[in-house]
């Protein structure tokens, strides 16, 4: 028979293990759609540790409604948005811009094409510079591959809204490419 305390140290241990295997299967991509929001690496880096930290600490409260990574994605998606709402954010300037460009493209060799690379980063600074509710969606949809129904699940907006939004990103993408050609 297990006393309480040996249950508990059980309990913590599993939490710890499942803890290590979301960071390990679901880290890069939550610092990647952190960064997507904040454009600053060490910013993206504190607020993946500050997620993964509510994770071990919420985790007893998970009803899998959802997959962990949708509710792991929806807490990080929140800290991003509550940081950028921050007084922080908007009162204090940080001296140090992030660069996780090269971590966005998926750069296959060391011998990649420098006009393919160009291309690809080209892309993913015009899908940073797109406003909030287009970046998101282009962001989830198209790196993350969720589907459109997962996507108004994870942002917690209509499914009609998520395609609007997925073709007005498109549609302002496209306006960026062709207005950079002239």
């Amino acid at each position: 028979m297990h006393t309480y305390y040996e249950k508990t140290e059980e309990k913590e241990m599993d939490k710890e293990a499942l803890l290590t295997e979301l960071m390990n299967e679901y880290g890069n991509g939550v610092l990647k759609l952190i960064f997507s929001y904040v454009h600053q690496q060490d910013i993206a880096e504190d607020l993946a540790q500050e997620v993964f930290v509510k994770v071990y600490q919420k985790i007893d409260q998970f009803e899998q409604r959802s997959s962990l990574k949708t509710w792991l994605y929806r807490i990080a998606i929140n800290s991003s948005k509550d940081y950028l709402k921050s007084w922080h954010t908007k009162n204090v300037q940080t001296s140090k811009e992030g660069n996780m460009i090269e971590h966005m493209v998926d750069l296959r060799t060391p011998e990649s094409n420098l006009i393919e690379r160009t291309e690809e980063e080209e892309l993913v600074t015009k899908v940073l510079s797109l406003p909030l509710m287009y970046k998101e969606v282009i962001y989830l949809y198209y790196y993350e591959e969720y589907s459109i129904q997962e996507i108004s699940e994870l942002l917690q907006i209509n499914k009609n809204t998520v395609k609007t939004r997925l073709f007005q990103a498109r549609k302002k993408l496209k306006q960026s490419f062709v207005g950079g050609v002239n």
